[in-house]
């Protein structure tokens, strides 16, 4: 399903040149054109239809950020092109702890931009077919697998399935507003179907006021999300590669300004009139059977008129690119994770390469991750867009911040081209500060919304990767060579366990005596009296003089009897080695291994607990193996019939039969006594 393997020399041939750049790093900010003018005016006509007068300032301002936020990410791509984005720059300008809590709002916000995106995209196929809405859920999962599926293909897979469907949404939005704006000019001016609904507005206090149009501005700032996904995908760009993601950044800027500024203002001439609560449309009998037309719906409905073909077009590439935006995160999560693998912050596996030249397990994470949130909350768009932003906003402004720092470090150096480096540290102040007032507009707005949640995720996430680093450096710690420890064996033995004389027992009898252990002897632990006779009978009759010891087990325990012993040789002939060969049956079936090696597994952990003990494996494939490795035991069709016989494996000739009994019996503990004291007592006496 994903194609082929790729060796690692394709690599290089994996990076993408600028035109494929685009829609893999930047479809998320050029979707958000999509929903941020339609948030922000939705937030406004919660004071009446007259609060709509205060939309083109809002739009000005998330607007002037933006343009702050692209030229702030210039300066950060060329100072760390790494790929570490906000993380690497807070971690290595203001301390550890900084850098984790980056990392935490870029986690989230990365689970945050599939979801949105995903619950965006599917609210958009309804708004042109309304009849899939109770399969709201379903879409929407089927979706992050399909985007997942995709990913792990390859970036550069990817990119090209990504790339037309992008393109695509920025033409035609862009004809549209163009249409739309033409048709104003000439006194036709486009009419929305909502245009006729009213909206009755609460009464408001100043302050209730103010609180609105910070509120509104915060949804508008949903415009900005992703722009920071360049800067952590550096890596991914061809040589060279910074001047690439530069060219890339600013030419995203201008063309999600261009969208956001057109639709906002196709929005405010045709009158859409686009309601949190469906029913606070007045006007409208509808609202509780209807969905509600998406803000892009009602605009390409009133420029090209409903059911055309540029209508369902516009829908089309509007679902698509939404759903696509997803796509920034599955590059954007799986590239932080191989870099917060690598300094010890999270699973090594995140740092693996899979079949396709990316970090599979992270896109894999990824699409769990966002599954299981679009289930919980029912990919409800209202709700989920108030979790959104805000880790975005926590890493604009620690990143921001950070670059602050790493200016003012690179004055102090000598040589240094002062007239660049104070250019490059105002832009980054002023990024600094003017992200850091949005995160503390977006927090009061949206804390009680529904944005306390990702508070509560950000700080589990902070603890889980502190714990995971204190983790690495303990066992890196422990298991660091010095010139104390020293590790030394005087002897040399291997233990065969056998169940039954059966062919897999013999295939690791073969395999020890082809070893040439200095002692070898095979052990069978006796829990059935009957069983131990038969094992018995069957070693004289194989004339195996490999030494049979019987070692009997009261209490029908399997690895106690053979760790004792194994301790008690150890305790007679010094640091000795002791190899014990297991056979272990190789299935084909999942099922088939809910049947077989349970028992044997259960031996194998306690064993590798005892000092000086070495497992060894010896793998007998069952017929079903050939599932897996195309190997058969039995004759093919046909053979027996054409008298061909199957070769039996030739083994090594086993010499006469030895057996020993010994009992190993362990002695019940007292209540309250340990089993080492017990032990100590049973020795003396």
């Amino acid at each position: 399903m994903i194609g082929d393997p790729l060796p690692s020399e394709r690599l290089e041939g994996q990076l993408l040149p600028k035109h494929l750049a685009l829609p893999i790093f930047a479809s998320d900010p050029l979707s958000s054109v999509a929903y941020a003018p339609q948030e922000l005016l939705m937030i406004l006509l919660l004071g009446g239809l007259s609060f709509l007068a205060f939309a083109p300032w809002v739009a000005l301002a998330v607007v002037v950020l933006l343009v702050t936020v692209v030229l702030s990410y210039r300066q950060l791509v060329k100072a760390y092109p790494s790929g570490g984005g906000d993380y690497e720059v807070a971690h290595k300008n203001l301390g550890e702890k900084a850098g984790l809590v980056v990392a935490s709002a870029l986690l989230v916000d990365y689970v945050m931009t599939v979801v949105v995106s995903v619950a965006s995209g599917v609210d958009n196929i309804i708004s042109a077919l309304p009849w899939l809405a109770p399969f709201r859920v379903e879409l929407a999962v089927f979706f992050v697998i399909v985007l997942a599926a995709v990913n792990l293909r390859g970036v550069s897979e990817s990119s090209k399935a990504f790339a037309i469907p992008t393109y695509i949404f920025i033409g035609s939005v862009f004809l549209m507003i163009v249409v739309g704006l033409g048709q104003t000019i000439f006194g036709t001016a486009p009419v929305a179907a909502s245009a006729a609904y009213t909206v009755q507005g609460e009464q408001l206090t100043q302050a209730a006021i103010v609180l609105l149009l910070l509120r509104s501005f915060a949804s508008g700032c949903s415009a900005l999300t992703g722009v920071e996904a360049i800067a952590n995908g550096v890596p991914a760009f061809r040589l060279p590669k910074v001047k690439n993601a530069q060219h890339t950044l600013v030419i995203m800027g201008g063309i999600a300004i261009t969208l956001f500024v057109g639709l906002t203002a196709l929005a405010l001439i045709s009158n859409v009139h686009y309601a949190e609560n469906p029913c606070s449309l007045q006007g409208w009998a509808e609202c509780a059977t209807a969905p509600q037309l998406s803000l892009m719906a009602q605009i390409a409905a009133a420029v090209f008129g409903n059911s055309t073909i540029m209508f369902f077009l516009i829908q089309a590439a509007t679902a698509l690119v939404l759903l696509l935006a997803a796509n920034t995160a599955f590059n954007g999560f799986p590239l932080l994770g191989s870099v917060l693998a690598k300094d010890g912050y999270a699973p090594k596996s995140l740092s693996t390469r899979g079949d396709r030249l990316i970090y599979s397990n992270g896109v894999l994470l990824l699409g769990l991750a966002a599954i299981l949130i679009l289930v919980v909350f029912q990919a409800n768009l209202t709700v989920l867009i108030q979790l959104y932003i805000i880790g975005v906003f926590v890493s604009f402004t620690l990143g921001q911040t950070g670059m602050v720092r790493h200016w003012l470090r690179e004055l102090k150096t000598p040589g240094a081209h002062r007239g660049s480096i104070v250019k490059s540290l105002s832009i980054n102040a002023l990024g600094a500060g003017m992200t850091g007032i949005v995160l503390v507009v977006v927090t009061i707005t949206k804390f009680t919304h529904g944005a306390w949640i990702v508070f509560v995720m950000m700080p589990i996430l902070f603890l889980l990767m502190m714990g995971v680093n204190r983790y690495y450096r303990d066992v890196a710690t422990e298991v660091e060579a010095d010139p104390t420890t020293t590790f030394g064996a005087t002897g040399d033995h291997a233990i065969v366990l056998v169940g039954k004389v059966q062919k897999p027992v013999l295939k690791a009898l073969d395999y020890a005596i082809a070893a040439r252990h200095e002692s070898l002897e095979a052990v069978h632990v006796s829990i059935d009296d009957e069983e131990t006779k038969q094992v018995k009978k069957d070693w004289v009759r194989m004339n195996i003089q490999v030494p049979l010891r019987i070692i009997q087990s009261p209490y029908r325990d399997l690895s106690y009897p053979v760790i004792r012993h194994v301790k008690d040789r150890r305790a007679e002939h010094g640091s000795e080695v002791t190899t014990i060969y297991m056979p272990q049956y190789i299935v084909g079936h999942w099922w088939e291994s809910l049947l077989h090696n349970h028992k044997a597994r259960r031996i194998r952990q306690k064993l590798m607990l005892v000092h000086g003990v070495t497992i060894a494996l010896v793998p007998w494939l069952l017929d079903s193996s050939d599932l897996l490795y195309g190997r058969r035991s039995r004759p093919l069709p046909g053979q027996d019939r054409r008298g061909e016989p199957v070769r039996p494996v030739p083994r090594a000739p086993m010499p006469p039969a030895m057996i020993t009994t010994t009992t190993v019996a362990p002695p019940p503990v007292a209540p309250g006594v340990s089993r080492p004291a017990a032990s100590r007592r049973r020795k003396r006496k």
